[in-house]
């Protein structure tokens, strides 16, 4: 069976970009790239990739563009003077940006003849190309099967549909739970080390209580698809109570309490919308502002 080692451009030479050429380049893919600053693409073009003087040339020469920015505008600034060099090309968009800057880039795309994937790479840039490497992508779907054998050489490519902000959606709620969670643990480490314990010493305890967060998705599933939020065992107002405890202790320790405060705004406002019977997923009613009762309804 031939393999496809179709040529390619990547325009943003950051880490990200880097270890994408690199592993292009190392299964065989001729890769053209440029990059604002060119110093970036030395050890690239030492390496075998071919370097354009512009970003218009590197959208001439190849069909598929990967873009690895900071974010949409950065798309705009650097495609914004390439003119007929985008017309038919499929440019995949691996930076980040909010689902209706990536609607709208479909479109801005689609009017200078160009196609638009969105990807969303879920693993830091030293894991790019790696067993563990995943991306999320949506768009549409015939171009996406044309690409997947190209693309699946920088992580397991996971389509999630043709609405083009599905996969901004689907990378973003995954960060959304990542950055709060390191924030968590860099605030419990913070509190700890308020009373010289090391975190070190802290640092199973942590991993422990990281690793239980996964025993609570099912019932958290089947609550959420319910609507109903059955408290016998951790609802709202002892949950709320132990996050009130949090802040106190941050508090007394002279932290920042911006996080903790957070959390204890939604467990007070979810008991003031009358669940605080309910278990601590009626948080999610408070967070999509949905159904309401009033706080003496207690109902289940």
């Amino acid at each position: 069976m031939s393999v496809n080692r179709a040529p390619l451009t990547v325009i943003g030479l950051g880490p990200m970009g880097q270890a994408m050429v690199r592993r292009y380049l190392d299964s065989g893919h001729e890769v053209t790239v440029w990059n604002r600053t060119p110093s970036r693409a030395e050890g690239l073009v030492a390496a075998g990739a071919i370097r354009a003087a512009t970003a218009t040339e590197a959208i001439a020469a190849n069909e598929l563009v990967l873009l690895s920015l900071t974010d949409y505008p950065a798309m705009y600034d650097i495609l914004g003077d390439a003119g007929q060099a985008l017309a038919g090309r499929i440019v995949v968009n691996l930076s980040s940006d909010t689902p209706e800057e990536t609607r709208k880039a479909a479109t801005w795309l689609t009017e200078r003849g160009a196609e638009l994937l969105v990807g969303g790479v879920m693993v830091p840039a030293t894991l790019v190309g790696s067993a563990a490497a995943s991306v999320f992508y949506s768009g549409p779907r015939r171009v996406f099967e044309e690409q997947e054998d190209t693309l699946r050489v920088i992580g397991k490519p996971d389509f999630r549909g043709e609405d083009h902000a599905l996969a901004q959606l689907y990378y973003q709620a995954q960060l959304d739970v990542f950055l709060t969670a390191l924030a968590a643990v860099l605030h419990g480490f913070a509190l700890m080390a308020s009373a010289g314990v090391s975190a070190e010493t802290f640092a199973p305890y942590v991993t422990d209580n990281v690793n239980s967060l996964a025993m609570y998705l099912p019932e958290t599933v089947r609550n959420l698809a319910s609507g109903q939020h059955p408290g016998e065992l951790a609802n709202t107002f002892m949950m709320g109570a132990t996050a009130a405890h949090v802040v106190g202790a941050s508090e007394a320790a002279g932290l920042d309490t911006a996080l903790p405060k957070a959390v204890l705004s939604l467990y007070r406002r979810a008991i003031d919308a009358g669940y605080g019977r309910d278990r601590w997923t009626a948080l999610y009613e408070v967070i999509t502002k949905g159904r309401r009762r009033s706080a003496g309804d207690t109902r289940n």
